[in-house]
């Protein structure tokens, strides 16, 4: 037994050399990769200024702030706070909506076996990802000097920001489709729109509420930072507790938020489990 196995590994290592003994070029092609890769922490870390004694000083003041937090305490503002909340989940659930029912037809659109023209499809899904790349805090500022502070902004900034990523998803999950039901239907004599309807929308259903969901949970965190900027919500709340330094406050407003979140995240969670 001993034998064979030695005379195994002997015809592997002839037969594949590379795995047993890699050349010294490539051992050398490693080492200098992830010496490139060392080199670029160490000039990010340098660049940003990153030093020890910046850290140790970041973390003694944030220890203070935690101090000034406890006991966290909502003063008079409470019902102001909920209030607040709910335009915060208001605003993610509204720009998450418009966003979903925007992206269904993108996504049928940019999806090969519906549309397969492949001009019409690469034009459609680089016009995804140029807007997938400006983060939906951009379009926060950019709408609160459009159309006025509030939560109207928050709003279009969610939907906007959501629709080409959400149609790219619809896209992808309608191209996986089983192709079975699409022919049953073509072959029952159905057309265009009864494919869609029949074939395809009962397939795709499940994976475009579970990635909605996704989405709506997110977009709740998310809408928190939008106010900051002027969306409105909890997060123009917490900004200014923040700014007159009253962070007691500031720290009933973060227990908050994530109560809400850990709320909806497990709601959510359920229903896509149910749904997937």
């Amino acid at each position: 037994m001993t034998v064979a196995l030695h005379a195994d590994i002997a015809r592997l290592k002839r037969s594949n050399p590379e795995i047993f003994a890699r050349p010294l070029l490539a051992r050398l092609r490693d080492w200098s990769l992830w010496l490139v890769f060392l080199g670029l922490v160490a000039f990010a870390l340098w660049w940003i200024d990153a030093s020890p004694m910046r850290i140790f000083n970041g973390l003694s003041k944030l220890g203070m702030l935690v101090g000034l937090m406890i006991p966290p305490w909502p003063g008079d503002g409470f019902w102001d706070y909920c209030r607040a909340m709910l335009e915060t989940i208001a605003m993610a659930f509204l720009g998450t909506v418009i966003a979903a029912v925007i992206a269904v037809p993108l996504g049928f659109l940019g999806a090969k076996n519906i549309v397969p023209n492949w001009l019409f499809h690469f034009t459609l899904r680089r016009f995804f990802d140029a807007f997938r790349g400006i983060d939906g805090l951009v379009w926060a500022l950019i709408f609160v000097s459009a159309v006025g502070l509030g939560p109207f902004a928050g709003v279009l900034a969610i939907a906007v920001g959501d629709v080409m990523v959400l149609g790219k998803l619809f896209a992808e999950a309608i191209e996986n489709v089983d192709k079975k039901p699409v022919d049953g239907v073509r072959a029952s004599g159905g057309g265009g729109l009864h494919v869609v309807r029949l074939g395809v929308l009962p397939q795709v259903f499940p994976v475009m509420m579970s990635h909605v969901l996704y989405f709506f949970e997110s977009n709740v965190r998310s809408a928190t930072i939008l106010g900051i900027v002027g969306a409105g919500g909890i997060g123009l709340q917490l900004s200014d507790r923040i700014r007159i330094n009253n962070w007691q406050q500031a720290a009933f407003i973060i227990l908050m938020i994530l109560v809400t979140v850990a709320i909806i995240d497990a709601i959510s969670r359920r229903i896509r489990a149910r749904l997937v």
